[in-house]
């Protein structure tokens, strides 16, 4: 079985986000796991699936609450 692994700048082209952002989410908690090995971040990519899918929301309203539970 082959696991998948994404750097930082992968990911953040991936969500269409900022590197930095990823590592302002890594400072507070938030975002996908990612393994760190020496001085290198890396994101298995079913870590990032799953937080993905834990994302999804049905309607606008099911978006707030998400961020108010955080």
């Amino acid at each position: 079985m082959s696991v998948t692994h994404l750097n930082q700048v992968e990911l953040a082209a991936r969500l269409k986000i900022s590197p930095r952002t990823l590592e302002r989410w890594r400072w507070t908690g938030e975002g996908p796991a990612f393994l760190k090995i020496g001085g290198r971040v890396i994101y298995r990519l079913e870590d990032v699936e799953a937080y993905e899918n834990g994302r999804r929301c049905d309607s606008t309203v099911q978006s707030v609450q998400l961020r108010a539970a955080q």
